[in-house]
């Protein structure tokens, strides 16, 4: 398994760092600027146990940007898979449909990782797979006529990721129940 930034390269840590990052995702969704110390008592651990397997709060984001680019990568891949040859229409809402989950535990943390000031690099880790998906899909539509052709497929795909990230936000704070 790699190790995130900042991630201890002895044997034994995985549960240890797996727990780590999972308070850490409870933690930092509800309260973005939950503490170190908030995240070692939340996981069951000793805050330098913390740092043994992250540097600092920034690697401790990073590990969970990690983490998201994953669950986005699996989510892209099974919802490829359930049906390649779909319409535009059909195959965009598909893309919806497998994000959507992944979109609901992470969108805070990309939010969180764009206000830490950890640059664009771990946020297009994330994202970019998922862009160039609903760019495709997009300008695939717009060949066959499904879309409007007015507005290029990467900027579609960036209002649509405007809109579902929005949204997200307005589940998670009660706005609006998905």
């Amino acid at each position: 398994m790699r190790r995130g930034p900042g991630a201890s390269s002895g044997g034994g840590g995985t549960s240890t760092r797996a727990r780590i990052l999972c308070a850490a995702e409870r933690l930092l969704v509800r309260d973005p600027d939950s503490s170190l110390a908030e995240v070692a008592a939340a996981a069951g651990v000793a805050r330098r146990t913390v740092y043994v397997h992250f540097t600092g709060r920034d690697a401790l984001v990073e590990g969970l940007v990690e983490e998201a680019a994953r669950a986005v990568r699996h989510a892209l891949a099974a919802a490829d898979a359930s049906a390649p040859d779909d319409d535009p229409a059909t195959a965009l809402g598909r893309f919806v449909r497998a994000l959507w989950p992944v979109g609901d535990r992470y969108g805070t943390l990309i939010v969180l990782a764009r206000r830490r000031g950890l640059g664009p690099d771990p946020v297009n880790a994330v994202l970019g797979p998922a862009r160039s998906t609903v760019t495709g899909i997009i300008a695939r539509g717009q060949r066959a006529g499904v879309f409007h052709t007015g507005v290029p497929a990467g900027v579609l795909g960036a209002a649509l990721e405007a809109h579902l990230l929005a949204l997200l936000g307005c589940a998670r704070s009660g706005t609006w129940e998905d």
